[in-house]
C-alpha cells in the first residue's frame, strides 16, 4: 500500500501558493488531493498553519481546522464546504470559522497543509475548536499523516 500523500493541482510541495488563495484575495481554500489512506482510516482531519508567524504573531498561526472528513474523500475541491460532507470546521486565528488564507505580515511565509488519517471519527460538537484542541482530541487516533507546504509572499 502506498503511503498517505497530500498534493494540490495548484502548487507543488515547497512552491508558491497562487495569489487567489490569500486572505486579501478570494480567500478560498486551494484544491487538495489525498492519496494512499490506510485501509483502517475512518476519517481525516486537516490543519493548515503558518509556522513562520511565530516571530511576528508570537505563535504558529492556524488558518484552517477541519475534522471528521469522510475517509473515502480523495479530493477537497477549491472553496469546499465541509458541512456538506458531515465534516466540521473549527475557529482559525482570524477568529473566524472556516478557511482563512495566507496573509504574511512581514515577509514570505511557508504554510503547512497537514492531513491526518484517523482510526475513528472525533466526538467534538463545539466549533470553537482551535488546532491545539483538535490535536488533543486526535491523540492516540492518528494512524498516518502527510504534509504539503507552500509559500506565500508578503
Amino acid at each position: 500500500m502506498a503511503d498517505l500523500t497530500l498534493t494540490s493541482p495548484e502548487f507543488d510541495d515547497g512552491e508558491r501558493i497562487p495569489d487567489r488563495y490569500g486572505y486579501d484575495a478570494d480567500n478560498v481554500n486551494p484544491p487538495l488531493e489525498i492519496e494512499g489512506p490506510p485501509a483502517e482510516a475512518d476519517a481525516f482531519a486537516l490543519i493548515v498553519d503558518d509556522p513562520d508567524a511565530v516571530e511576528p504573531a508570537g505563535k504558529i498561526w492556524d488558518h484552517w481546522i477541519v475534522w471528521n472528513i469522510p475517509a473515502d474523500r480523495t479530493e477537497i475541491p477549491e472553496d469546499w464546504s465541509p458541512d456538506a460532507d458531515g465534516a466540521t470546521e473549527g475557529t482559525n486565528d482570524y477568529g473566524e470559522t472556516g478557511y482563512g488564507g495566507p496573509k504574511p505580515p512581514d515577509r514570505e511565509h511557508t504554510y503547512r497543509f497537514t492531513v491526518f488519517a484517523l482510526n475513528n471519527t472525533l466526538e467534538i460538537d463545539d466549533r470553537d475548536v482551535d488546532a491545539d484542541r483538535l490535536r488533543e482530541a486526535m491523540e492516540g487516533h492518528v494512524i498516518s499523516q502527510a504534509t504539503l507546504e507552500g509559500t506565500y509572499p508578503a
